[in-house]
């Protein structure tokens, strides 16, 4: 039986929402190993002059626990 861990992890990026839960996924990954899943719970953008300035994920990183 394996024993699995949750956190959340808020990332962001100027290109995408794919970009941004990559980005967390690689941030995470530096010091979180084992990493079986990435659930993206919410997404949401920054605008400026009318354009998406910012897109931003908060994810939530499934890993076991060895």
């Amino acid at each position: 039986m394996a024993v699995l861990k949750v956190i959340e992890v808020l990332a962001n990026s100027s290109v995408s929402w794919e970009e941004a839960t990559k980005s967390a996924l690689e941030q995470a990954s530096k010091s979180v190993k084992n990493i079986r899943s990435v659930y993206v719970n919410e997404q949401s953008a920054t605008v400026k002059d009318g354009k998406i300035d910012d897109y931003r994920v908060n994810v939530k990183i499934t890993f076991e626990v060895k």
